[in-house]
This record gives structure tokens, sequence and C-alpha cells, in this order.
């Protein structure tokens, strides 16, 4: 791209429509106040119909495949804008979802990681949070369909991305111009590849991002307890049981479980996001201090109010929105 070009491409029109205003209102976001109205209201729903199905259903391989099935059929109804382009790829362990949105540069790429409790999820169900992450990075996104729990692993899980990140190599990807992210359990996964790459002594990515990671899955920070009541989406003891019996029989120091136990030297530059009302909001600000006392370039945003996740629900509040922006304007200011 020449410099003229560039230079226009980081033109931004005025907003002429009452709709553009409210899009450009939303972007200008930031964190550190307090959440929209919105933002409220989008709480109080997710709280009553999300949070509730999970609180109240059995601890139980039964119970996990319940919520699968019914997020499954949520996922038949995620539609994306006219113009984007979605496309399956087999990638042999599991399957992929390319999601393209916009202009994507063709040189570069993202592998992003779904969460769910490595329980449920699927790129179905998050392309109206993939489309929107191609279109403000102007990347390809591949979404990974990893292997889920009860039948499958978080391991088996690592295996996949670690294959998909090699499908990407093979692709003829040079390794900085992929990104990684993922968000709770998938924020746990992105860490746990890079930790994993590191050790194969495989060339790292350009950057990563981390949306509320789910860093520790024996749930041993203080924001399990103090949030528990606060967090719109995720009761604190069903994620305490789930994280116990991923980890069971597991070494205590293995680093797949517990990425704040591993060595973050040398990792990429690194993105987390939070809110501050959640329980994994002591899990994103630890990861984030331990990487930067590492030597790593990592950045934390705490977001006030807000669920789980909260860029997942960009369609029902604003800072979902703009969170979008933040990743792009990281992603450009770390050079990947």
């Amino acid at each position: 791209m020449t410099t003229s070009t560039q230079s226009a491409a980081r033109i931004r029109l005025a907003p002429t429509t009452a709709a553009e205003r409210r899009v450009a209102k939303a972007l200008a976001l930031e964190p550190g106040g307090p959440p929209t109205l919105q933002a409220r209201i989008a709480n109080r729903v997710i709280r009553t119909l999300m949070k509730s199905a999970w609180q109240y259903g059995p601890d139980s391989e039964a119970g996990l495949v319940r919520i699968q099935r019914a997020t499954d059929v949520m996922g038949r109804f995620q539609a994306v804008p006219r113009g984007v382009a979605i496309d399956q790829e087999d990638l042999g362990s599991c399957t992929g979802e390319w999601v393209r949105a916009g202009a994507p540069d063709p040189g570069k790429v993202l592998l992003y990681l779904h969460g769910g409790g490595y329980f449920f999820g699927s790129p179905r169900l998050y392309r109206p949070f993939n489309w929107r992450l191609s279109a403000s990075t102007r990347r390809a996104v591949l979404a990974l369909d990893y292997r889920l729990a009860p039948r499958n692993t978080p391991a088996d899980a690592l295996a996949d991305a670690l294959n998909a990140y090699d499908h990407l190599l093979r692709q003829g990807y040079a390794a900085h111009d992929i990104v990684v992210g993922g968000d709770s359990a998938g924020g746990h996964l992105t860490l746990a590849l890079l930790l994993a790459l590191k050790e194969r002594e495989q060339a790292a990515p350009g950057a990563a991002f981390c949306l509320s990671p789910w860093v520790d899955l024996l749930c041993q920070s203080e924001s399990h307890q103090l949030n528990r009541h606060s967090d719109a989406l995720i009761p604190a003891g069903k994620l305490s049981w789930l994280g116990r019996e991923y980890c069971r029989d597991k070494e205590e120091n293995d680093p797949l479980f517990s990425p704040l136990r591993g060595d973050l030297t040398g990792l990429p530059p690194i993105l987390f996001i939070a809110s501050g009302s959640e329980i994994l909001r002591d899990d994103t600000r630890e990861v984030a201090e331990r990487a930067r006392a590492a030597g790593v370039r990592a950045v934390y945003q705490e977001w006030d109010g807000l669920v789980h996740v909260f860029p997942v629900f960009a369609d029902f509040m604003p800072e979902g929105k703009a969170a979008f922006r933040h990743i792009a304007e990281f992603l450009r200011a770390a050079g990947a």
C-alpha cells in the first residue's frame, strides 16, 4: 500500500445520518466511564436468560450437553450483513470457518478461538462477532471449531489450535502476519497456544488479544468471590466445578491449566480486556501484570459494569462496538 493510500485509509468521513452518528458515538467510547443504558439493559436480559440457564442446570455431563445443544440452536439464527464471505475449512482433527468482511489484507490473518467454557460455542454462534472483527482489523478471520467437552478436553483444544496455526503457516502466512485472539476459555486457549509455540521454539504470532480470559481453570482469584453476584453471565460455582473437572489428576503447575504459572517471557504484544464487575477480572489483571513484568508489551483495559466478554454482545451495547476499534488500534500500534 502506498503512503497516499495509507493516508486515505485513515481518513474518517464525518457522520451525516442519525445512524452514522450513533455508530461514531459508540466507537468513540473509552474504558473508565459508567455503562451505557443499552449495556445495563443487556446485562439484565443476559442475567435472566443465560446465567440462570447455567446456574440452575445440573453439575454433570448431561448438564453440559444441554447447554451445548441450546447454543447450537442459537447459532443457526446468527446472521451476517450482505457482502460478508463465509467459507468452511477442513483442518483434519477439527474444522474452521473463514470470515471475510470489508477489504481484508490478503497477506494478514487472524486466528480466533471462541469462548464457552471449553464445552459450548462455535464459529457459527460467533459469526456476528467475527465479521466485525474481520472488518475492523482488515484481516480474514479463521474461526476455529475446536473439539469440546465432555467428549474432549482442553488439551485436545490446544492440539487443534496448534494444528490451525501450523495450517496457516503452510498456507504461506508469515508468523508475524498472524494474530491470535480469544475470549473466556478461548482467551485461556490463546495463552496456552503462545506458551506451547514457545516451548516448541516456533515463531510466535505478531500479536495477540484476550477478552476476559479464563486464565486459571482452578478459579483461585479473589474476584471469583467478590464479583459472584455482579457478574451477569457466569455462575461462579459452576465455573469452579467445571475447572476442577478439567484439572483432575493434572499437575498443579501445568501451564496448560493455568498460564499464570508459565514463563511469559518472549511472548508477543498482548491486549487484555475485561469488565470490572465480572468474576474473571482479577485473572485478567494478574496475567497482564505478570506479562508486563516478564517484558511483554501488554495492555490492560478494564471497563466498568459490563457483562463478561461484552464485545461478543456488540449488537446490543455500544461498548462492544468500541472494543473492536481498540483491538484494531492495538494491532496497528504493535505493528502486527
